[in-house]
């Protein structure tokens, strides 16, 4: 339900009249329409959020705050005519020299937050000085040699030396050497950060009017920025105080981003963020774009006017104006390098945020769009459903930022000082200057894709445990953490280089320090997240630092950016493996591809294989009838030719062959299939075919094919490794029918020879063939020549056979009428000569020299005892000394 009230808008001029001078705003009014019924329910849970959780200052505490007040205008009052009355000023001159405390900030404001500081800003005569105000130019009487180690002695009478003696005092910090120098101390245990301004008058009296351009006149450049702070103050509170419902509103909205700023670590100026005076000048410019919103709307427009700003655009109330006193003004041509400027709406006009970089620019950016997603969902959730039954969690928005569990990398900078005095002023130099170290030097010098100064220090000493301290040093110490991402894209290498950074840093910065005492010092120490202290977890998480890292692994599971490089990184390992399944498809389709076609092949080629034999049987049976009637034709007695020629040849066959007709015809089918070796292979046998050329045969599976070559026939001879039973049998048939046997045979007889035993080479075998050796199996003889005989084969018959065996045995092998016939080395090796103990006899060659004795080193040669002997070998040089076993 929307639905509006029915009174009518309060007017929108958003103009202010200060000191003298009417202001405009510098953007005009976006939406000036007062809240719905909706949005004032919304409210309604954020009134009740911050009623519990943002408590604002009780009546105590602010009437402690007013009584510390008057105690320092008293004490400021009085210690501005003690200076008067030691410069030799009349009485009169002096008490009406006066001196004003204001108070800036959100005191100024009516936030009264627990617990803040207060922002008070002393204005005094001319007659003052800064160096009386700090007591720095003080010369002991009597005493002109003071010890440099301890620093020039302040003046006792001075305004921080009376601050300091105050038995109310705690924690006193001054900070001279600063931009705008400043004390800072806790007064009964409120904190106050006390300036110094120094007009260019005699007296500032009680009606002084410090919001008139008038009082910059001629005032020094830290007045300049001291005196700006209640100035702009002011102007702010004019621009918002148009109704006291918009007033309320302000401070409601300024209490609510400054819990949200101290929660996520976004609250402090001098460490690059904002600070108080940033936050009211960003809340206030949302006021005039919306100037009848509610808390809630306003809240929630505020985070999506920062989250959608234009930056560098700066942020700024009213135009700047020049009121003619010679102060420098802040304009975009002259600041083209500042990131955000958010300008100040009191002259001279000046950039608050001037110590905003790029990178706390980028961290704030980060938490504008955080925070307008929380309020944004807040406010949807409550338009779906705005029964009071519908709590809204508010918490969220507030909750501690989770800075010690967001980044891999940590780097501590602890802050040592001799004792607590100095520790405390070396301190509040250095944090003021530590936005440089992180911006200007870590930032620039190193490949880092983000880095981020936690502003919140840590009562303690995070260093080196190997680093030289004294127990002083570590006990008055603080330290705080710098976390970052390393950019990988641009890393170079393994390690970072953070010492030179550190050195210039000490060099550049803290050495304008006065005085700069030893046992002074910044310590630097890397951490991985795993690695921080347990004091970095104890404020923030309930259990401690195993709550955090449990935490840390549950937003790195949740983060957007991870789960999508997960699920991409899912998505390619699914995309691999359905390639790898599709390819092992591919393949076994391919497989069967292969095996159907060869299947098809086989079975084409069997189908023909069928085919020809049945074709061959049909001629077979043909020639078969054929030769029948032929052979039932010439029953009557007359012999064909060919029988006759069968007849001889079975004859003749019988005459050498021991085995019958039909015994042959089985044995050479089997042999035919190789399943028989034939009997005397390698020898001359008279039961060979009559061909010229024979074809090869197969003697095995294992088996080579055998060769069958033609030599020269000496006298018809039977080799074989049958038997002696057998081979008798032999000679007997020999013996019976020779003379007929060598009519009918051919001139020369074929030699078979099955190579199956023999581990050699086809060619290798050829050529032994052709010289006459024959080689069998290792259990039989090896036969050397073409027709010797080993003693046990040689027959035991009459005297003319012993008589023709002897003859045969002393007869010779002429190789000559072998064709083709030569020696030739199975392995290559270097021919070299022995000498009678069996070394090598030097050549000359350029190999080898020999030598008995070391006769100093040789390039290019080794010496060594090797196969020719002692003496310098060709290095990567070998001679083969080939071995009787060679030849």
């Amino acid at each position: 339900m929307v639905a509006t009230t029915s009174q009518a808008p309060p007017p929108t001029d958003m103009s202010a009249k200060v000191g003298g001078r009417l202001f405009q705003p510098a953007l005009p009014v976006i939406d000036g329409a007062s809240p719905t019924l909706l949005e004032q329910g919304f409210q309604q849970t954020l009134q009740e959020f911050a009623a519990s959780d943002i408590p604002l200052e009780s009546k105590e505490g602010i009437e402690t705050r007013e009584r510390v007040l008057n105690q320092m205008g008293q004490l400021c009052r009085e210690w501005i005519r003690y200076v008067g009355l030691k410069k030799g000023l009349p009485r009169d001159v002096v008490e009406s020299a006066g001196g004003q405390l204001f108070t800036s900030g959100s005191y100024r404001l009516g936030v009264h937050e627990p617990g803040a500081d207060i922002d008070t800003i002393l204005v005094a005569p001319g007659v003052v000085r800064r160096e009386d105000f700090f007591g720095t130019a003080y010369v002991p009487p009597g005493d002109s040699n003071t010890n440099e180690n301890e620093g020039p002695q302040r003046d006792p009478n001075s305004l921080a030396e009376r601050i300091r003696a105050h038995p109310d005092v705690t924690n006193f910090v001054p900070v001279e050497g600063a931009a705008v120098p400043i004390l800072t101390f806790d007064w009964e245990g409120i904190n106050i950060d006390l300036l110094f301004a120094r007009l260019n008058s005699n007296t500032v009296p009680s009606d002084f009017d410090i919001d008139n351009d008038a009082v910059l006149d001629g005032v020094d450049s830290a007045t300049e920025k001291s005196i700006n702070g209640p100035r702009v103050t002011n102007l702010v509170a004019a621009f918002v105080n148009g109704t006291p419902q918009r007033y309320q509103t302000f401070l409601t909205v300024v209490r609510c981003v400054r819990k949200w700023a101290k929660a996520r670590g976004l609250y402090s100026n001098k460490m690059g963020y904002w600070g108080g005076v940033n936050i009211n000048i960003a809340v206030a410019q949302c006021l005039q774009l919306y100037p009848n919103a509610c808390p809630a709307s306003l809240l929630r427009k505020f985070f999506l006017v920062f989250k959608t700003w234009r930056w560098p655009q700066p942020v700024m109330l009213t135009k700047p104006h020049d009121a003619g006193y010679g102060l420098p003004l802040w304009s975009a041509q002259t600041s083209v390098r500042q990131v955000a400027p958010m300008i100040t709406p009191a002259y001279p006009a000046m950039n608050s945020t001037l110590s905003v970089s790029r990178q706390t620019l980028q961290i704030l950016q980060e938490e504008f769009i955080r925070g307008h997603e929380i309020v944004d969902g807040l406010w949807k959730q409550y338009q779906q459903d705005p029964s009071p039954e519908n709590i809204l969690n508010w918490n969220v928005l507030f909750q501690s930022s989770d800075f010690f569990i967001a980044y891999p990398n940590y780097l501590s900078l602890c802050i040592v000082g001799p004792s607590q005095l100095e520790a405390q002023a070396w301190a509040g130099f250095v944090e003021s200057r530590l936005r440089k170290l992180v911006s200007d030097q870590l930032a620039r010098s190193l490949p880092l894709k983000k880095i981020q100064l936690w502003p919140k220090k840590l009562e303690a000493c995070v260093a080196d445990q190997g680093a030289l301290l004294t127990a002083a040093q570590r006990q008055n110490s603080i330290t705080y953490f710098v976390g970052f991402y390393v950019d990988k894209i641009r890393m170079r290498g393994d390690h970072l280089n953070i010492e030179i950074a550190l050195q210039n840093f000490r060099d550049w910065d803290l050495s304008r320090y006065q005085p700069l005492l030893p046992g002074m010092d910044v310590l630097a120490k890397h951490f991985k997240v795993k690695e921080l202290p347990l004091i970095c977890f104890q404020d923030t998480y309930e259990g401690g630092k195993q709550e955090a890292m449990k935490k840390r692994r549950q937003l790195k599971a949740n983060n957007p950016v991870r789960q999508e490089k997960k699920r991409l990184q899912r998505l390619n390992e699914l995309k691999a493996k359905m390639a790898e399944i599709q390819k092992k498809k591919e393949e076994q389709q391919q497989e069967e591809q292969d095996r159907k076609r060869k299947r098809d092949d086989l079975e084409d080629a069997t189908a023909n294989l069928i085919e020809d034999t049945d074709g061959t049987a049909i001629v077979k049976e043909e020639e078969t009838e054929n030769s029948n009637e032929a052979t039932n034709k010439n029953e009557s007695g007359a012999a064909a030719e060919p029988n006759d020629e069968t007849n001889l040849l079975e004859s003749a066959l019988d005459t050498v062959n021991e085995k019958t007709k039909e015994e042959a015809d089985a044995d050479r089918q089997k042999l035919l299939a190789g399943e028989l070796i034939a009997e005397g292979a390698g020898g001359i046998g008279e039961d060979d075919e009559e061909s010229d050329e024979e074809d090869l045969m197969y003697a095995g599976d294992d088996a080579r094919s055998s060769f069958f070559t033609k030599v020269p026939k000496k006298k018809k001879r039977k080799l074989t490794t049958k038997s002696q039973d057998d081979m008798d049998g032999d000679d007997e048939r020999h013996g019976d029918g020779a003379d007929d046997t060598d009519t009918n045979l051919p001139k020369t007889t074929t030699m078979s020879y099955d190579k199956r035993s023999l581990p050699v080479s086809e060619e290798r075998a050829e050529f032994l063939k052709q010289i006459g050796c024959h080689f069998v199996n290792d259990t039989e003889a090896h036969v050397l020549g073409a027709d010797l005989l080993p003693p046990w084969q040689i027959d035991d018959g009459t005297e003319e056979d012993e008589e023709e065996d002897n003859a045969k045995k002393t007869k010779s092998i002429n190789l000559a009428d072998i064709k083709y016939a030569s020696i030739k080395f199975a392995t290559p090796f270097d021919i070299v000569e022995l000498d009678a103990h069996g070394h090598v006899i030097d050549k000359g060659d350029d190999d080898f020299s020999p030598s008995k004795t070391w006769a100093g080193r040789r390039a290019g040669f080794e010496f060594k005892l090797g196969e020719r002997g002692l003496g310098y070998y060709r290095t990567g040089k070998k001679v083969v000394v080939p071995s009787n076993r060679a030849y």
